[in-house]
């Protein structure tokens, strides 16, 4: 079946397993570059039904593709302050990465 790892990236942790296709946090590089996280927080074979913690990290990559860079959708922000004719309207577009996970 194959492996699972836990893997941190932009401040977030994410579960996942060969083939996965996601949206994290900004990573510099171009589409179709490989990237790998190192030292994954935990991983587990499926297979051997074997896991491994780190304290708090493992030796070990998880590669990945990076298929595209993006911005997400906009975000509308509204200021407003009553009785002294204060409004503004602002917007906002996060920035992503859409990769894929060839190995663990």
């Amino acid at each position: 079946m194959g492996s699972v790892a836990v893997i941190k990236t932009g401040g977030k942790q994410y579960l996942v397993k060969e083939g996965d296709i996601f949206k994290v946090e900004k990573l510099s590089g171009q589409a179709g570059d490989k990237i790998s996280f190192k030292n994954p927080l935990l991983t587990f074979d499926l297979d051997k039904s074997e896991i491994q913690i780190g304290q708090p990290y493992l030796k070990g990559e998880v590669r990945a593709e990076i298929l595209e860079q993006g911005k997400g959708k906009k975000i509308k922000i509204v200021k407003y302050k009553p009785k002294v004719r204060y409004h503004k309207k602002t917007g906002h577009r996060q920035p992503y990465t859409k990769i894929k996970i060839l190995k663990i």
